[in-house]
């Protein structure tokens, strides 16, 4: 069992965060939750947790300072980033100090548990408990392969990992993974990516208004996609199409 510590001032996030992780069924067990990056250290000294996953702005030390403190000190515990889409600078600073990964404000369970899936992947890997990877299906499994196909005919669709990985009698963390090895990306990545493209081609059609292409690839809310768009391209839609129209 993987001992984690969950540090942020926003208490409902990591309450959700530990409910998440609880109602997983995954190998890891929340044994302490800080308001503070000063309580964060101290908890980390304490119970020596496996993973700690903590904002990056917090009273008393930030997520950076806090991660800088540990690894002067010598502390292994990997850390995962919680950061908003405005302070993003902030977590890619972090992923070159060393971060296990990040996560983006609102946290989605299938991003916090395809980060624990690959934590507790590599830990298997590192303790050689067991040889997990080695019991994994190659990546040309005829399950996988029909999945990713039918990822890329309906990614415009409302598609389901838990309703994808049913229709191939496999546990979402085990899809989840093995989508991970096919493209190198987690499933949300990957459709998100799909989506994106298609839409920077559409955008170079003036005669398509920004909505009718948020609908075309599979966003039935303006806003939410020229905010998923943003974050994936670095600019809003409309500035896109102005330089390449």
């Amino acid at each position: 069992m993987y001992k984690v510590v969950i540090a942020d001032d926003e208490v409902w996030i990591g309450f959700g965060i530990k409910k998440l992780i609880h109602k997983s069924g995954k190998p890891f067990l929340v044994e302490g939750e800080a308001p503070n990056g000063i309580r964060a250290y101290e908890l980390v000294r304490e119970i020596r947790p496996d993973l700690l996953i903590t904002d990056i702005r917090m009273p008393g030390l930030t997520g950076l300072e806090l991660m800088r403190r540990l690894r002067q000190e010598g502390f292994s515990t990997s850390v995962v980033i919680i950061s908003g889409y405005a302070e993003f600078e902030y977590a890619r600073e972090a992923l070159q100090l060393g971060a296990f990964d990040y996560l983006l404000k609102p946290v989605e369970e299938e991003s916090l548990y395809a980060i624990l899936d690959r934590y507790w992947l590599q830990g298997e890997q590192k303790t050689g408990k067991e040889k997990f990877m080695e019991e994994l299906p190659e990546a040309t499994d005829p399950r996988v392969r029909r999945i990713m196909e039918q990822i890329d005919r309906e990614y415009t669709q409302k598609l389901s990992l838990g309703e994808l990985a049913d229709s191939c009698h496999l546990s979402i963390g085990h899809l989840s993974s093995l989508i991970r090895r096919e493209t190198g990306m987690s499933f949300s990545e990957y459709v998100t990516k799909k989506r994106m493209e298609d839409a920077k081609g559409l955008l170079c059609k003036p005669e398509l208004s920004v909505e009718e292409i948020a609908q075309s690839v599979g966003y039935q809310d303006y806003f939410y996609f020229t905010k998923a768009f943003k974050k994936y391209e670095g600019v809003s839609p409309s500035v896109y199409r102005k330089g390449h129209i």
